[in-house]
Order: C-alpha cells, then structure tokens, then sequence
C-alpha cells in the first residue's frame, strides 16, 4: 500500500520509496509504474527520477524506461555481508555446481524473507522463479526454512501469524508440522523441501556461521524432483557450508548460537 502522501515525510524517504520499487521481476519501470508503485505526485516522481539520473542511481532507456544505475549496483556490491560471504562461498558452490549440474543457491535473512546473494545455474536444471536478488518464503524453500529455524523465536510466531501460504499443493502449511520440522533443522543443520515451493523442485539446505558461530547464511542445492538422490548430496553440502563457514572464522569449538 502506498504510503509516500503521508504528511511531514522527508525528501530522503521519498528518494527511498522511488528506488525501493525496484525489484527482482520489476527491474525495469515506467514513470507510471513508478508513481503508482511509490503514491507519490507524478510530478515528484518525475523531479526525483530526474535527479537520481543525474547522480548515477538510475539509468533511462531510448523508451523511457527506467533501470538501476551502474553506481547505485557499485554500491550494492559494498555491502558488509555479502562481500566476504559471496567471496568465501563461491569456491565451494562452484565445486556443487560442477558435480552436480544443478541449481546451487546462497541466501541472507532479511525480513521475512529469503534473499538470494548469489546462484549458480546449469541450462537443464530445473525452472525456478528465484533469481539473484528475489526472494523465497521462509516457511516453504530449503534456504528459508535454515534461516528461520535458527532465527529468533519471534520470527516463527510472526511468520506463522501472518499465514503460512500454500505455494504448491505440498507447501506444509500446518504450524505444529513446520515447528517441529524447524526443531529438527536446528538439531541437524540441514533442512529438506519437496515441491512446496515451486512445483516439481526439491532442495536440501544447509548453515553457513560467522566466527561467533550464529548462522548468517544458507547454502542450497535445488534439483528436479526424483533426478538426484538429496540424502546423497548432503554430505557434500554440509561440508561445503562447514568449509565456508570456516572461511568466515568460525571453529568447531564456537559451536552454534
């Protein structure tokens, strides 16, 4: 719901609110998209547009579309998390990836959703609708269901509160059953999902640490349902998850928060 009419808001908000409508699947907007994505006048939009072009933060296509700018992605790029982790991963999702020749996924906790920082893909995996930078349901996908049973216990009450949606005809949506299915997760590590968040792709997911030992990532491989065996491929990826969660410091002797 738009919220940019409220009164008092300040001209930083509202440079937020426009650049904030940017996202995976909508990377490329009209000025109408924009004014009615933000609730803003068209003539702020447009004003707003404007001056993010001129400092590099938005780009503006022949059409009159508009994208991300190169210096707003250069600054995305900076972010504390995902530089190291990015960095420390990606020798270890390469090596799935190779053995594997199927998606390998690599998400952040943000919100209530799963964010991917980074997948690597081969041309006949599975079709997925996640791409870098979109966002998975906590509740339904490998990556999620690692992050929210090591997250605090507010988040699983929040996230059950708001309703577990069906994704799929198998996306558990039962609380106790993805309580006790997060209980397990946090006991092994590893959580796995069959078809419930898009039809016909199973994932099996693992935790990646900091030296403090708190989970700050998952680590996924997502296949064809029936074309790998999961249970064979987690020992690989939990070595994969230990080996960068070493990469970030952390020791067997920290344990896990």
């Amino acid at each position: 719901m738009p919220r940019s009419n409220q009164p008092g808001r300040s001209v930083s908000s509202r440079v937020f609110e426009v650049l904030f409508a940017f996202r995976t699947g909508h990377s490329r907007l009209t000025l109408a998209d924009l004014t009615r994505k933000t609730g803003l006048p068209h003539a702020t939009v447009r004003r707003l547009a404007l001056e993010l072009i001129e400092a590099g933060a938005l780009d503006r296509a022949p059409d009159g579309g508009f994208t991300v700018g190169l210096r707003l992605w250069q600054l995305g790029t900076l972010a504390p998390l995902s530089v190291p982790l990015r960095t420390a991963a990606l020798p270890y999702m390469d090596d799935l990836h190779a053995a594997l020749r199927q998606h390998v996924q690599l998400a952040v906790l943000e919100g209530t959703a799963a964010v991917l920082v980074e997948r690597l893909s081969a041309g006949h995996a599975v079709d997925v609708t996640s791409r870098p930078g979109g966002r998975l349901p906590l509740h339904s996908s490998g990556v999620g269901k690692v992050l929210l049973a090591h997250a605090a216990p507010e988040l699983t009450d929040h996230v059950i509160a708001q309703g577990l949606t069906p994704h799929t005809e198998r996306t558990l949506t039962d609380p106790a059953q993805l309580r006790a299915q997060l209980a397990e997760c946090r006991e092994i590590g590893v959580a796995v999902v069959h078809g419930e968040t898009s039809h016909g792709a199973d994932s099996v997911a693992t935790r990646i640490l900091n030296a403090e030992g708190e989970v700050v990532a998952a680590l996924s491989v997502v296949a064809g349902a029936g074309t790998i065996d999961l249970h064979t491929v987690r020992p690989a990826l939990i070595a994969s998850g230990l080996a960068v969660s070493r990469r970030l410091g952390w020791h067997p002797a920290v344990g896990v928060r």
